[in-house]
């Protein structure tokens, strides 16, 4: 009897018969004149009553398998939520991802993204405690791996000048013969706190390196003289390069959840972009720098804005680089807007600016604030005082779930520009990366297909001599860290492109055959460059918490600068990776 009911009913209530539930209604895959095709979606409102919990969670490292295999979800149809040019993601805000497409995912015809489904939330079981309890302590060892790496032949590794043999692999040392990394991550959250470390053992063979004429030519190039305190420089592999045999701290950060936002210090990815070859802006080509960042990791609404432009994501981060001498240690910040208008469109505006370091004009805070809200062009009287806003370089990105094939085909644009406003004001300077990522092939489910176009090299002059993009007059190791390129591998003034094809095992396995090209300008590079790649790797499960990633390369390059004729090297790799699973205690 109900509670409300008056104490003197004497009649029992009739019992409602149960009736069956309808069947789930599944959108149309395509167009038809009974479900014509809406080319814009409104992305609306967050539901209020789904709110973003107050727990800390670690970043998922960018070269986790985690990335794309939600990427390929996204382009399937699914996680709407999903801010594609905006990497890394917490742990949290990925399973808050997945949990809002589940259902579509679970009541859909397609088994590859309930296959991957499966395999997500396996990853994350220990943010969701059985029964009804809240999420208390999670932690413990992620994961322990060890990579064996051997090289044949003569390689590259300048991505400020020549190339780059072996790219998007944080910076780590490399040359011909036995290489080694061998390291282990944690994951530590307990209520809004969280604690990751990522350490490794890395081990690379001597080198010959370049000759001291070619160093003092390419340094000439930049402008620098090619003597002490400029001697060495991280931007050029002189010889003779010793063996390394370094322990470093891949990742470290501390962080605190406060309003949706991830507040930490210490070291963390970085992967600001839509694309999968490289990222414009920032990447995990270099590695990381120790910074202070503020991240806003879950969408937010702003009251009349995301009525027009949808929900939004912030980052910003502000840190020292390593690596330069003209001057020495500069600073750079960055900071990040996304937008989604729609489930199927987004698009972000991202600007870096690399500032002061030993021997520039000291830094004030008229300075630090001129770089965030001047809109102008720096003169040459500027560029030169106290009253530097620094090198600036302003992002554009957007990715496009196609119209009639929204569950197949994503389009993207990435494109930077170097002292301008936005790539949009000032196309014809800009660098490019565009791509198509197809994520199924018709009667083909198991075959993914992408490829990606690149180029640094503007259409304004016949050639800047590598004095634009990456670049800086100020900042003589321009857009580096330690050495390498923070933003897009393919570097200065240069010409390229990749393609990928996969074939999916399963939602964590693959076999994959990719192609690499770049091409470097006689303008930039004396003789120029050219560089072609092909490489065919296999992620397979040996056992739930045990992953094999085996790879071979064969690369072909020419830069008479360095070596006549053409060059060859092979590079043969394995990697094991054991993920024990992570200890989980429900709130008390």
């Amino acid at each position: 009897m109900p509670a409300y009911a008056p104490q003197n009913q004497t009649e029992t209530p009739a019992i409602a018969q149960p009736q069956k539930a309808p069947q789930p209604v599944v959108p149309p895959a395509t167009a038809s004149p009974q479900n014509p095709f809406t080319a814009y979606v409104p992305y609306g409102p967050l539901d209020e009553d789904k709110l973003p919990d107050h727990y800390g969670s670690t970043y998922i490292p960018v070269d986790s398998w985690v990335y794309p295999a939600m990427t390929r979800l996204y382009s399937m149809g699914f996680l709407d939520t999903m801010f594609l040019g905006m990497r890394p993601w917490t742990r949290r805000s990925a399973l808050h991802m997945i949990q809002e497409s589940k259902y579509d995912i679970i009541n859909s015809n397609n088994e590859e993204a309930q296959d991957i489904l499966a395999k997500l939330l396996t990853e994350f079981d220990a943010e969701v405690p059985s029964g009804f309890t809240k999420r208390g302590a999670v932690y413990g060892l992620e994961s322990t791996y060890t990579r064996f790496m051997g090289v044949g032949g003569t390689t590259l590794r300048d991505s400020y000048h020549i190339g780059q043999t072996i790219n998007n692999d944080y910076g780590r040392p490399y040359q011909s013969g036995f290489n080694n990394i061998t390291g282990f991550s944690t994951v530590n959250e307990l209520g809004p706190f969280s604690l990751y470390v990522r350490g490794e053992y890395q081990h690379s063979p001597s080198g010959d390196g370049y000759s001291h004429a070619l160093a003092t030519q390419l340094s000439n190039i930049d402008g620098i003289p090619y003597t002490p305190p400029n001697e060495p420089q991280a931007t050029i592999p002189a010889g003779p390069i010793s063996a390394q045999n370094p322990f470093r701290l891949v990742e470290a950060s501390l962080s605190f959840h406060l309003l949706g936002h991830e507040i930490s210090g210490g070291k963390t990815d970085a992967w600001l972009g839509p694309a999968a070859g490289g990222a414009m802006a920032w990447s995990n080509n270099a590695e990381n720098i120790y910074s202070l960042r503020v991240n806003r990791v879950e969408p937010l609404n702003v009251f009349l804005l995301s009525k027009l432009l949808g929900p939004l994501r912030y980052d910003f981060f502000i840190g020292s680089l390593k690596g330069h001498t003209s001057p020495n240690s500069p600073w750079v910040h960055s900071e990040m807007f996304s937008f989604r208008p729609t489930v199927n469109f987004e698009f972000g505006f991202q600007r870096t600016i690399i500032f002061g370091g030993e021997g520039h004009e000291p830094v004030t805070l008229h300075t630090f604030l001129h770089g965030f809200f001047n809109l102008s062009d720096t003169t040459e009287a500027v560029k030169y005082s106290r009253n530097d806003p620094g090198a600036r370089y302003s992002d554009f990105n957007f990715s496009y779930r196609l119209p009639f094939v929204r569950r197949y085909a994503t389009f993207y644009v990435d494109s930077i520009a170097h002292d301008d406003v936005t790539p949009i004001s000032a196309p014809r300077r800009a660098a490019f990366r565009t791509g198509l990522y197809i994520s199924q092939l018709p009667k083909l489910h198991k075959l993914d297909f992408r490829v990606e176009a690149v180029t640094t090299d503007p259409k304004v002059t016949r050639s800047y001599g590598g004095q634009f993009n990456y670049f800086e007059i100020v900042q003589l190791q321009g857009y580096t860290n330690k050495g390498y390129i923070m933003g897009d591998w393919i570097g200065r003034e240069a010409k390229g492109g990749q393609a990928w094809l996969t074939y999916h095992l399963s939602g964590d396995e693959w076999i994959q055959l990719e192609y690499l090209n770049k091409k470097t300008p006689k303008d930039f590079i004396p003789g120029g460059t050219t560089q072609n790649q092909f490489k065919a790797s296999v992620v397979k499960r040996l056992k739930p918490d045990l992953e094999m990633n085996a790879w071979v390369q064969y690369e072909g390059w020419k830069a008479p600068i360095y070596k006549s004729g053409l060059q060859k090297d092979t590079t043969a790799a394995i990697q094991l990776t054991w993920f024990p699973k992570l200890h989980s205690y429900p709130q008390r």
